[in-house]
């Protein structure tokens, strides 16, 4: 299915569930809203070391099942003429037992007005532990749009140390292809402290191994990041 294709059955099950919910008067509706000094994903800057604004809406129903529309503007080294990125997502999230979750969907990366096949799905899942710890798999046969499989994982935790206050750390790992690029590993280390109950400061500390800086050259290694969040 091409990205409109995409577009344009992530908006069905948008207008789905929210015909859903309003009969049944429980749909639920959330949305986000950042500014980062630079888009960080999977350990390499999507922004090219500059700020980005982003923001989301998400649609879901009390049975888990859920869709959603992420946007943010990008930049690429060397350029390949994208200028934004919409995360395009349909899927399921809900308690698996009374300390474990599941959230299960399928991603689809759209890079609009390109003119070129940048486009890619990706089928994720994340597994969370008490809110206090996260392992997520990710996988794609067409993995960064190269045309070949690719498999991610990323193990993290996270650490109250004030009911205002907490640490996250995570660390990932990428499986490519051999004519995709160089398996990678990527850690980040961020602080987080929550302005008001719908907003938090987030500082963040983002390190690879020299593989991803083979596979994306000046934007992966270390550097940092800090973004303003806001959820409503």
């Amino acid at each position: 299915m091409n990205s409109k294709g995409i577009m344009a059955a992530v908006v069905a099950a948008l207008a789905g569930l929210l015909g859903i919910g309003t009969a049944q008067a429980q749909v639920q509706v959330s949305g986000s809203a950042a500014l980062t000094s630079d888009y960080v994903w999977r350990g390499s800057s999507q922004s090219d070391g500059d700020p980005a604004v982003q923001a989301g809406a998400k649609v879901s129903i009390p049975s888990g099942w859920y869709a959603s529309v992420w946007g943010s503007n990008v930049s690429f080294k060397p350029d390949n003429g994208a200028r934004s990125e919409f995360d395009l997502v349909a899927g399921w999230s809900g308690a698996l037992a009374p300390d474990w979750a599941l959230d299960a969907n399928l991603t689809r990366y759209v890079y609009p007005g390109t003119g070129r096949a940048l486009d890619w799905t990706e089928l994720n899942t994340t597994v969370t532990w008490k809110q206090r710890a996260w392992l997520q798999l990710a996988h794609s046969n067409d993995a960064l749009a190269g045309g070949h499989r690719g498999t991610y994982a990323q193990l993290g935790v996270r650490v109250p140390l004030h009911e205002r206050f907490r640490l996250e750390a995570a660390v990932g790992q990428y499986w490519l292809a051999t004519a995709q690029g160089p398996d990678y590993l990527h850690g980040q280390l961020s602080a987080i402290a929550s302005l008001t109950p719908a907003w938090e400061l987030r500082a963040t500390v983002h390190d690879t191994d020299n593989a991803a800086k083979r596979l994306f050259p000046g934007n992966a290694g270390g550097r940092w990041e800090l973004a303003l969040q806001g959820s409503f």
